[in-house]
């Protein structure tokens, strides 16, 4: 009797989990300072890079 009533409450058992609901998630103040400074890095960098083509640019037409 006992081994037909362990597969059938392992059967009864969903093995999925039911979905957690979605929660607001909120920032943390530490990692939110690293990404500002990354985007800040990032749009330094995309100046410097935009710069240097505007030069090079300029050396190509003189050399011209």
């Amino acid at each position: 009797m006992k081994w037909i009533l362990i597969p059938l409450a392992l059967t009864a058992c969903d093995p999925i989990p039911a979905p957690q609901p979605e929660t607001e998630r909120r920032p943390n103040p530490a990692f939110e300072t690293q990404v500002r400074a990354m985007e800040k890095a990032r749009a330094v960098e995309q100046q410097m890079k935009d710069t240097a083509a505007t030069q090079r640019k300029a050396l190509d037409a003189a050399t011209q």
